[in-house]
């Protein structure tokens, strides 16, 4: 498959790539530092730009593609700067105009709905330290579900730097306690098993472990 992976050179997205490549997918890397890349491979394609913002850049890398996959992320920071809502304010009407209809979005358990199936004490975190970031991406989410994209949007719970294990749960709601978690390959791992099974077209999934 042909895909365009936005925010890989963040550490999930870093995984998307490594384990699509394995899987012999074409990928087209939409990135503002190409050096965070692996190392040349015929099966990888970088395009230099960011979002919000490289609309002719983001309409070029999208050409051809059969899905894109986002993990675009402000990794440590506790403001969002609207990344996720001015991203998908220019991703999606792109996306529509190019005819690529597939969009898996990497999201975060507690952003909408998901909050209040959290956890007391993630439920806690997520208002004190990431209600901006939370705002932010609950902002773009929207976006998404309004458009007529065949969208998947995953809620992964706590991320870690942990193995790819493939024994995780995923579901349109999970029973979670404690500080629930999930690795980043396993996140990786799921994004590339939905593209093919298609399990939650324009639904959410929580992924956990």
């Amino acid at each position: 498959m042909k895909l365009l992976v936005l925010g890989a050179t963040g550490p999930t997205g870093l995984q998307v790539v490594h384990q699509a490549l394995a899987q012999g997918h074409e990928i087209s890397a939409f990135v503002r530092d190409p050096a965070k890349l692996p190392a040349a491979d015929p099966h990888l394609r970088v395009v230099t730009g960011s979002l919000p913002g490289d609309v002719a850049a983001l309409a070029a890398a999208l050409q051809g593609r059969d899905a894109v996959i986002c993990a675009l992320g402000v990794r440590n920071a506790l403001k969002s700067g609207g990344l996720i809502a001015g991203a998908m304010g220019l991703l999606v009407p792109a996306m529509e105009r190019a005819g690529v209809r597939r969009l898996l979005l990497v999201s975060a358990n507690g952003v909408g709905e998901t909050r209040r199936r959290s956890p007391l004490v993630p439920r806690i975190m997520y208002r004190l330290l990431l209600g901006d970031i939370f705002a932010d991406k609950e902002a773009g989410e929207a976006i998404v579900r309004a458009s007529s994209l065949a969208w998947t949007i995953t809620y992964p719970t706590l991320l870690t730097d942990g193995p790819r294990t493939g024994r995780y749960r995923a579901g349109e709601t999970l029973e979670l306690r404690g500080m629930p978690k999930i690795s980043r390959a396993d996140v990786a791992d799921f994004l590339l098993r939905e593209l093919a099974a298609r399990a939650y077209v324009r639904k959410g999934v929580v992924l956990s472990n």
